[in-house]
């Protein structure tokens, strides 16, 4: 049995929480993807003023947290005014109400360049190939266009 997972493919969103957890754990992060995706779920403008430092919640609960963030001194107080719709993005996120609150430390963000992963190369003519046949049978162009930019971030990786 074990010979046959070998060479299959695994999803992806069973693999994040064990991969990320390790780094985002000492921070305070259960949720890798609220990184992930910061913004998509805030917008681009409140994303280059504010970043996630930690997610806090009462021992034993999962609800109801406190959402740390790093905000830049002069977006601070827009945004400690923008906090409710703020939560309500964030808990859309998370499908349920995970934050209630947002603790805003007025202090430069974390750069984007420095959450985005390093660079990858460009794939060759037998990696395309490969990607693309593996690729040939999801119909939603969506996904196969998300899958296919994550198959050349994860192949095209520099060693």
């Amino acid at each position: 049995m074990a010979e046959e997972r070998r060479g299959r493919l695994r999803a992806l969103a069973a693999e994040v929480p064990r991969i990320a957890g390790t780094v985002l754990g000492k921070h305070g992060f259960g949720e890798a993807q609220l990184v992930a995706q910061w913004a998509a779920i805030i917008g681009e403008d409140i994303a280059r003023a504010a970043s996630p430092e930690k997610l806090s919640f009462a021992r034993g609960e999962r609800r109801d947290g406190t959402l740390h963030l790093r905000v830049a001194p002069a977006r601070a107080l827009e945004i400690q005014h923008r906090e409710p719709v703020l939560l309500e993005r964030i808990n859309a996120f998370f499908g349920y109400r995970a934050v209630a609150r947002l603790a805003l430390r007025q202090a430069p963000p974390v750069s984007r360049a420095r959450q985005l992963p390093p660079p990858t190369r460009q794939l060759e003519t037998g990696e395309r190939s490969w990607l693309e046949s593996r690729m040939a049978d999801i119909e939603d162009p969506e996904l196969r266009g998300a899958l296919q930019r994550l198959g050349e971030a994860v192949i095209g990786r520099k060693p």
